[in-house]
């Protein structure tokens, strides 16, 4: 299970998904990806302001129960037709659980954050809820009781708070829906305040002590000293935004996102293919006939993770963990979807070993 909430739902919305919810509602795939990096975490905010009202918790526990196997079964609800019923059971999710006013301020937000009309972002937000919701249910680690739901929700607000796009706290806190973000949301609003009145700060002192040199200066040398006053300013400006680049900077990205190329191999591409893989035809298996077709498949996928583990002693160890954040949060969707095919009549004496040999290859990888 990841630590992170908004980077576990984020990491199921691969390109591809991202591609396919862009194909199905008809929108451009970079305002999309840039609008769900908006909506994961104004969502699960709203989710956190709502569960602390009361009976609000008990609202998201239950629309988040019923959408425990979305990601597990996101490949099918992708496939043809399936967008549509996904984006009509997700606005169904937004009515009950944020209401009309407050889904309405949500779509609207992350419309003029990403560039879509309000219909559009409207449609990808119910395309998102169950989404959302499905990695709450797997994210609880199986309590989906409201006091759960609401501890969970809680214990994230540092990672959302941190996740919010610039500008979002703005249009989003007249609508209540940051409340449960308090002084996180404060302290991320606060800082990007702080560093515009440090550069007009820093011109300002700039500019004063140029012009107090230049009041005091004979008439006869004021000239130049304008525009020595106008090239400070500048250098100024120029030192506070340049210079600072030197400074060491966190970067605000999912820790999966570091570069894992090794020996010209892009290793975490490879991994997210085949874990792709593995789940599309894991989704496609219903009985022994589907099974049979799909053993080839899944033994390909398992030569792929042998080709993973063998460059894994040239991993540095930050790319190392990098590639057991990518995996691990994977690990109960999969575990969830063997343990679902075994279960089906005559498919287990057909897929057992190979399955076996895939948990043991991926509790490697994620180790």
């Amino acid at each position: 299970m990841a630590s992170n909430l908004v980077s576990y739902v984020m990491q199921m919305l691969t390109p591809d998904v991202i591609g396919r919810i862009a194909a199905a509602l008809g929108l451009d795939s970079s305002k999309v990806q840039s609008a769900l990096g908006a909506a994961v975490p104004a969502v699960l905010a709203g989710l956190g302001s709502i569960a602390a009202q009361p009976g609000g918790a008990q609202k998201i526990a239950d629309a988040a129960r019923q959408q425990s196997g979305s990601l597990g079964n996101l490949a099918g609800m992708l496939a043809a037709g399936g967008p549509e019923s996904l984006a009509q059971s997700g606005s169904q999710i937004i009515s009950s659980v944020f209401g009309s006013k407050d889904g309405g301020a949500l779509a609207n937000a992350i419309g003029k954050i990403s560039g879509l009309d309000q219909n559009a972002s409207g449609s990808l937000l119910g395309t998102l809820a169950p989404l959302v919701m499905g990695g709450l249910a797997q994210h609880s680690g199986g309590d989906l009781s409201a006091n759960g739901i609401a501890g969970l929700l809680a214990s994230q607000k540092d990672n959302i708070a941190a996740a919010l796009p610039s500008g979002m706290s703005e249009l989003l806190g007249g609508a209540g829906l940051l409340g449960s973000l308090g002084a996180a949301a404060r302290a991320t609003t606060a800082a990007a305040g702080q560093t515009a009145r440090s550069a007009a700060s820093s011109v300002s002192s700039i500019s004063g002590a140029g012009q107090r040199a230049a009041a005091t200066a004979p008439p006869a040398s004021r000239n130049w000293l304008y525009w020595l006053v106008a090239a400070l300013v500048i250098a100024g400006v120029l030192f506070y935004l340049f210079g600072r680049q030197s400074q060491p900077v966190t970067p605000q990205v999912a820790t999966g996102e570091q570069s894992l190329t090794v020996g010209g191999i892009d290793v975490g591409k490879q991994v997210k293919d085949s874990l792709a893989s593995l789940q599309t035809t894991l989704t496609g298996i219903t009985d022994a006939a589907s099974a049979n077709a799909a053993l080839p498949k899944l033994q390909d996928a398992g030569n792929q993770l042998d080709k993973v583990s063998a460059v894994l002693g040239q991993l540095s160890a930050g790319q190392r963990a990098a590639l057991t954040a990518l995996v691990s949060p994977l690990i109960p969707t999969l575990n969830g979807l063997f343990d679902k095919v075994l279960a089906i009549p005559g498919v287990s004496e057909i897929l057992k070993p190979t399955i076996d040999t895939l948990k043991t290859k991926l509790a490697a990888l994620s180790a």
